[in-house]
């Protein structure tokens, strides 16, 4: 049977993604992939997964891209009625648990996996998984998405504990390249947020200076490049 051409492209908008969360000596660091696919198309190859919630926490959103993007929304809305009551900024903690609550009283119609980061100066940085279902864990570190599965061995053996900001940047941008390498859902860029006392440092990492893994082929010109060249080469016979 002939399959249909266009069931790709109708298919529901999917980050089959990578999401990662780590807590460092003074803050967190969010880090994300940005392959945005519907089945086996690619519908966006540089789409932003992390999203700001309020000034000082951030979410990583992976799954339905439509439930992560309106679970969201409704969670930045509520934190801004809460912090217009209470005069001050919410905490990690806060905004995580409406996450978690939103998740888990619709857990039958959403799909979506998500982790949230932040800084306060209650708790300092914090980082929360709250994957399918609306389960809540407080973890040093958080990985989620497809890309996941090829990510626990290398942070059991990667990760420590007080790990300077370069340390714990250098950590997750390695990861997120390891996932592109071995997920063929996971692919693009590699975005970073960085969350600490002094506020949020956002760092975008292009496909062609990650680091390569086994049997990946280096980023060639492509011809289109060679041709806008001020004086190309002659081609060789």
């Amino acid at each position: 049977m002939d399959r249909d051409a266009t069931a790709d492209v109708n298919a529901p908008h999917s980050m089959g993604t990578t999401i990662i969360g780590v807590t460092y000596n003074g803050g967190v660091i969010l880090g994300a992939d940005s392959r945005t696919s519907t089945g086996l198309y690619v519908a966006n190859r540089a789409s932003d997964k992390i999203t700001q919630l309020t000034d000082n926490v951030y979410i990583c959103r992976s799954g339905s891209a439509a439930d992560s993007q309106i679970v969201s929304d409704y969670v930045r809305y509520f934190l801004h009625q809460h912090t217009i009551q209470l005069g001050q900024p919410a905490t990690v903690k806060v905004a995580a648990n409406l996450v978690r609550l939103l998740s888990y009283n619709n857990k039958n119609m959403l799909q979506t996996g998500i982790i949230v980061g932040g800084w306060d100066k209650y708790e300092g940085g914090k980082i929360y998984g709250i994957p399918l279902g609306g389960t809540i864990l407080e973890q040093p570190f958080a990985i989620g998405g497809s890309g996941s599965s090829y990510l626990y061995g290398f942070f059991d053996q990667a990760w420590k504990e007080g790990m300077t900001k370069d340390e714990a940047e250098q950590l997750v941008v390695k990861a997120v390249s390891l996932a592109i390498a071995r997920d063929g859902a996971s692919g693009g860029v590699v975005r970073t947020v960085t969350i600490n006392n002094e506020g949020v440092t956002r760092n975008f990492y292009p496909g062609d200076q990650l680091p390569l893994w086994h049997e990946e082929v280096e980023a060639h010109n492509s011809l289109l490049d060679i041709l806008n060249a001020s004086s190309p080469e002659p081609m060789s016979t």
